[in-house]
């Protein structure tokens, strides 16, 4: 078939894959993506990055309504409708999802339905729901993402025990919620249905949140959750869970041994971590190499042990973030193109999006210190910045860490108001290379948030201002 043969197939049409086949397009690549599902956007817009942050966002607004307004001088009867909310979710969700199929229209990008999977290096067949077929291509990307993790003696249901998906369509708020794994889906799930009126209990193995991120912003995290109700549990692994009725019933064990402990709840909802999805794909088959945690190898370029195959995102090593995925989805295309793309790993932000949000770039302290470097820490509360008194936050603070020898800074970490959005300053400084000194000496308008940033790099130094 004439339709049949492109510079590009990408299989999988997530974050990574739909903006790698925007940026292949705009290159003046042929391009078809592969999509065994009836939308566009993959798991973080359909069931995942997207639905979870309107639902975050509703569900602030809910229990800003009832526990924050008055001291604003509002004073209101709130009553939850969580059928128009979760409406809302959708909506969201189909606007986005059309976005994306107006953007392939524009760039002439052939969307292509079915389940794919390699025939060869050249070839992808797709699977579709009446008929097979193949495409042919110059080159094959892999952006298949990945797939929640299950725990061993723990199945889904879709009603009682579910999964970060299952979680966002609850018809109902659960009375009790037990969470497994205090990673950021199942704080910013917890985060969610605590608003809206469970009682929460996130149970982790470690004994901190947000395992991997700065353990001292952690901290102050964990105290703020607390303070909204979140039970915070540590040092326990879930063993088993059974339905019984309207109940559930969670074997949990001490990660130092004893007893078990039986605990019954609502909804167990498990949140331990995803797995790269490669099942029905044929890559092991077709000869592409994958390591013991199943994800698919690459090079530098992000090409397979299959030349002319590659892949990217959740598949392969690195953090399962979709900006993550994006980056090396064009930078990949880019190179295919003869263009200098590139990822700079150690400048891509990570964000918890609870409230207070928790958002880090670069080495967290322990990893700096690991790496045998003396450091000078600037820190600056949001008690004392004017714009978040004026909002009425006073959690939090930003910290950032600098080689002590060179100012140069290697590390941001922040837990606080719109913290997602003032790590983008700390990347591009990163990115740049820049020091505290340069971040202090940029001007920053007054009374904002920012104004923080500014002052903890003052605070390297020892001349923060404010506090």
């Amino acid at each position: 078939m004439a339709d049949s043969s492109f510079d590009l197939v990408v299989i999988g049409t997530g974050p990574g894959g739909y903006v790698a086949a925007l940026r292949a397009a705009q290159l003046g690549m042929r391009v078809a993506c592969v999509e065994k599902y009836p939308t566009l956007g993959g798991t973080c817009l359909n069931v995942g990055c997207i639905p979870s942050k309107a639902l975050l966002d509703s569900s602030e607004h809910f229990d800003f309504l009832k526990h924050g307004a008055a001291a604003h001088g509002i004073r209101a009867t709130v009553e939850l409708d969580l059928a128009t909310m979760q409406r809302r979710r959708a909506q969201v969700v189909r606007e986005l999802t059309r976005g994306i199929e107006g953007l392939f229209k524009k760039h002439a990008i052939t969307r292509v339905h079915g389940t794919g999977r390699l025939a060869s290096a050249t070839e992808v067949e797709v699977t579709g729901d009446d008929a097979t077929r193949r495409l042919t291509a110059r080159h094959i990307l892999i952006a298949t993402g990945s797939k929640p993790v299950s725990l061993p003696g723990i199945t889904f249901d879709d009603r009682r025990i579910v999964h970060s998906t299952q979680a966002l369509e609850l018809g109902a708020v659960p009375p009790r919620l037990l969470v497994i794994g205090a990673g950021a889906i199942g704080l910013e799930l917890g985060s969610v249905w605590r608003r809206l009126g469970s009682e929460v209990t996130v149970v982790e193995y470690q004994d901190r949140i947000t395992p991997g991120m700065d353990a001292t912003s952690a901290r102050l995290l964990q105290r703020a959750l607390e303070k909204q109700g979140m039970r915070l549990r540590f040092g326990l692994s879930a063993r088993g869970a059974r339905v019984d009725g309207d109940e559930v019933e969670v074997a949990l064990a001490a990660a130092a041994g004893g007893e078990e402990e039986r605990v019954r709840t609502d909804v167990l909802l498990v949140a331990v971590g995803r797995r790269p999805y490669t099942e029905g794909l044929g890559a092991r088959e077709a000869g592409v190499a994958l390591d013991e945690r199943g994800r698919i190898q690459v090079d530098a370029h992000w090409q397979t042990t299959l030349p002319g195959v590659f892949a990217i995102g959740d598949v392969i090593a690195g953090p399962m973030l979709a900006h993550k995925a994006e980056e090396e989805g064009v930078a990949c295309v880019e190179r295919l193109a003869g263009v200098a793309g590139h990822v700079a790993y150690g400048c891509i932000p990570n964000v918890v999006y609870t409230w207070p949000e928790f958002a880090s770039v670069g080495l967290t302290e322990e990893e700096a210190r690991a790496q045998g470097l003396e450091l000078a820490v600037g820190v600056f509360p949001f008690l004392a910045n004017g714009r978040a008194k004026a909002m009425g936050e006073k959690d939090g603070q930003v910290r950032l860490l600098a080689d002590a020898s060179t100012d140069r800074l290697v590390g941001a970490h922040i837990v606080g108001p719109r913290a997602s959005d003032l790590i983008a300053e700390l990347a591009v400084a990163l990115e740049f290379g820049a020091t505290a000194e340069d971040i202090a000496r940029c001007v920053h308008a007054h009374p904002t948030l920012p104004e923080a940033v500014k002052e903890a790099a003052l605070a390297v130094a020892g001349r923060a201002l404010h506090i």
